[in-house]
């Protein structure tokens, strides 16, 4: 895979394989977990949230987005996007928090938040009864670069991946087929559209990569309506 990294290094610079571990499955999901919105108690400062919809059942396993912040962002702004859709569409939704004030790969390579993800993504799996086809990444500017890289190499995990105004994709190896969702705004003055998505998307199609772009009308934010756009994507997947 062609793809550049956060400095358009080439991909044999990058030291760590990216793979996470932890994984969902029937034997799972054992250990009642709490409903409503917790931190995870994992991380210290840098730590994270977990919501889950009062409606979750333990016998009916969910499906689960893993939403990752933009630079110097943190879980309670994250969850705002996407908290009200967990109720109303019943998917368990995870806010973890990077170790620096952005993703390990953005401040130069895989490692500590890809250690990190795996203690979190146990701990959530252990907990509640997770569909492994509906697993979901998703993420937001440093964010969703960081969730179009990991989520390409872990594509056998996360089968989808929603990625809001990316700046760069750069996976070390790929695994599965995930579905991409991308979106950006034509007026972005943080990451130009430009020099961005319009160059990272043909490279993902040219993959072999299942890509869905919307470019909006507006600037370095998620719209609401993109995100309902990006859900209808995931369900007509069967993501819900």
């Amino acid at each position: 895979m062609a793809f550049e990294g956060p400095r358009g290094d080439a991909l044999h610079t990058l030291r760590s394989d990216g793979r996470l571990r932890a994984r969902p499955d029937k034997a799972r999901g054992e250990k009642a977990g709490p409903k409503g919105l917790h931190p995870l108690g994992l991380g210290g400062k840098r730590d994270g949230l977990l919501y889950v919809p009062e409606d979750y059942s333990p016998e009916k396993p969910a499906a689960l987005v893993v939403m990752l912040h933009g630079a110097g962002g943190n879980a309670r702004q994250t969850l705002g996007w996407l908290q009200d859709l967990a109720d109303t569409e019943g998917f368990l939704l995870l806010a973890p928090e990077s170790r620096a004030p952005s993703w390990d790969l953005v401040m130069g390579d895989y490692g500590q938040d890809v250690a990190f993800l795996d203690q979190v993504l146990d701990h959530v799996f252990e907990r509640y009864a997770v569909d492994p086809e509906r697993v979901v990444l998703a993420g937001f500017s440093d964010g969703a670069s960081y969730a179009l890289s990991l989520g390409i190499i872990n594509g056998d995990l996360f089968r989808h991946i929603m990625a809001f105004s990316p700046g760069f994709a750069a996976p070390r190896d790929s695994h599965g087929t995930p579905r991409l969702f991308i979106s950006h705004g034509d007026k972005d003055g943080v990451l130009p559209v430009a020099r961005y998505s319009r160059r990272i998307v043909p490279q993902l199609e040219a993959a072999g990569l299942d890509v869905r772009y919307h470019e909006f009308k507006g600037g370095h934010v998620i719209p609401p309506e993109v995100v309902g756009e990006a859900i209808d994507w995931l369900n007509a997947a069967g993501g819900r």
